[in-house]
């Protein structure tokens, strides 16, 4: 092929310029090109289509000759190629002699229909042969993916066998100093690996507070012996293996990683399908991205830490599924688990022993409402009352929209939007953490009232009533407004028991009588494990589960 090759190219290039240069033409009469050549470039001729199709499938029938002698597992597929390997080289030479003879002799004698035939003969092989490979490149992946489900199971010294399987490269890339760094950096530390798309950019705020905790981590978090860090993170971008690696996507790559604090992987192309289907099936990414675990030795001790470090921060270090248990042991239903440090202002008034109403929605009206009937009742009780605007987990604009007329009549404190949107996320991982440790349906008061607030979100407004840290009413937008539009019939009990205690009194008997839905909740498809069962935290029933379509424009 190759020797034919060097032939048929040198009398193609003579042939196109012979006519305009002339050292070609020179060349063409030295070397006897027939001068039927001056038209092989014609729109059509059927002698040298006949000679362009079986050059054509000489190549194809070649190069899977070549792949197959370049498998990495002699797997039994192979058996059938290596029946037919023999035969493609037989036609394939006889081809390359055909074709040959019949460029030698065009002036002379028409080989058109001999070369039809072989071409024929070579396509049937070349389809049988493809075939044979697709089939055994599906065993190798079978084979390929049996080894690295094994090698997760086995005990290893170190991280580094896993990290070469998973990343199929011996480097990664160091974001902060933009330079190839062998795998060495990671070895026998916890290694976070975050899984996304290259769309990972879509989310801002996700990055943002990440790389913040990250941050905060290398300054604070002890170091290791070596003086290194107890932890690194490398982004895993997992692409779609059915559409092809281009320049564009390498691009918006690179355009990534130069904004990152961490290590990524050399190029998403070199993950292999293998790789990426052990991810999705294993591991459940199903495009919205996870955090996974790797300890010192390269074993998986936390399938999606992401939970953890939204609800706990480095604080979750070393983040294994041991630690969130532990962890969630300590928690108790507090405002200190709900607001973490995220608005200071409301830790001055826990230190001040203050009322405080924490409340969210997308009802401007409600709003205006609760706001001025949350005044009148601490005027008329006595008391001071501050509130604080919390949104929505979803409906961005509406949220933004009531923000600022909140602004505009200055009728509470409220939050930022990036504020508002860790918080919301922070309840939902705390939601979904439970549902990872199995352990969604436990009797647990804390994830009670979470699921409860989570479900007031979807179905309109609601309201915390706090003092200091504790939370003495979690309740939806239309019973706690009735509580407080009914006050006179409750007023007596604010001295006797204190505003707190006699809101809640009020409140909860408003509850047994209340015509008001239950609950209900809304998982992405995206999240990986969506439970089989869940029970209503109102009512204690087992939920019925729908599938609903929701437009993402908000």
């Amino acid at each position: 092929m190759l020797a034919f090759s060097l032939n048929y190219g040198e009398l193609c290039l003579i042939a196109k310029f012979q006519s305009t240069n002339p050292f070609a033409k020179s060349i063409a009469m030295l070397k006897q090109v027939p001068t039927i050549w001056q038209h092989a470039h014609a729109s059509s001729n059927p002698i040298f289509d006949a000679i362009k199709l079986a050059i054509r499938v000489m190549r194809d029938v070649t190069m899977c000759v070549v792949k197959a002698g370049g498998l990495s597992f002699r797997v039994p597929a192979f058996s059938t190629i290596e029946d037919l390997i023999p035969r493609a080289i037989y036609w394939t030479i006889r081809s390359v002699m055909a074709c040959a003879t019949a460029l030698a002799l065009l002036n002379t004698t028409d080989h058109t229909e001999e070369l039809s035939t072989l071409a024929d003969q070579n396509q049937h092989i070349h389809d049988l042969l493809r075939k044979q490979l697709t089939i055994c490149y599906q065993e190798i992946d079978e084979k390929k993916y049996e080894m690295l489900l094994g090698l997760f199971r086995s005990i290893h010294m170190d991280n580094i066998n896993t990290l070469k399987a998973l990343f199929n490269c011996n480097t990664i890339y160091d974001c902060r100093t933009q330079t190839q760094v062998g795998l060495d950096v990671l070895r026998k530390k916890n290694v976070l690996l975050l899984i996304s798309g290259l769309d990972i950019s879509n989310n801002q705020d996700e990055l943002s507070i990440l790389e913040q905790i990250y941050s905060e981590s290398l300054l604070y978090r002890p170091k290791t012996r070596d003086g290194g860090h107890p932890y690194e993170l490398v982004w895993v971008p997992v692409m779609d293996p059915t559409v092809e690696w281009n320049d564009s996507m390498q691009k918006q790559f690179e355009e990534l990683r130069h904004t990152m604090p961490w290590f990524t992987v050399i190029s998403p192309a070199l993950l292999g399908r293998v790789v990426i289907r052990f991810i999705r099936e294993v591991w459940h990414f199903k495009n919205k991205p996870i955090l996974v675990v790797l300890d010192p030795q390269g074993s998986v001790v936390c399938p999606n830490a992401q939970h953890m470090m939204w609800i706990w921060g480095s604080n979750a270090f070393p983040f294994t599924t041991l630690r969130e248990e532990a962890l969630w042991r300590e928690e108790m239903w507090r405002l200190e688990i709900l607001i973490d440090g995220i608005d200071p202002i409301i830790f001055n008034w826990i230190r001040e022993e203050k009322y405080i109403f924490l409340y969210g929605g997308d009802d401007i009206e409600w709003v205006r409402k609760f706001t001025k009937m949350a005044r009148t009742v601490s005027e008329a009780a006595g008391i001071a009352i501050e509130m604080v605007y919390l949104g929505k987990s979803y409906k961005r604009n509406k949220v933004r929209g009531v923000i600022s007329t909140i602004m505009e009549e200055k009728l509470c404190h409220y939050w930022e939007m990036i504020m508002i949107w860790f918080f919301w996320t922070r309840l939902h991982s705390m939601l979904l953490s439970k549902i990872q440790l199995g352990k969604i349906d436990e009797y647990d008061p804390l994830m009670r009232e979470i699921k409860k607030l989570l479900s007031y979100d979807k179905a309109g407004g609601w309201a915390l009533l706090c003092k200091g840290f504790n939370i003495f009413v979690n309740g939806h937008s239309s019973t706690v407004m009735r509580t407080l539009t009914e006050f006179q019939k409750w007023r007596e009990q604010v001295l006797e028991k204190g505003f707190d205690w006699a809101f809640k009194e009020y409140h909860d008997n408003l509850l047994q009588d209340a015509d008001e839905p239950c609950c209900r909740f809304e998982f992405p498809s995206t999240i990986g494990e969506i439970p089989e069962n869940l029970k209503c935290p109102e009512c204690d029933n087992t939920m019925e589960k729908h599938i609903a379509f929701r437009c993402c424009h908000d």
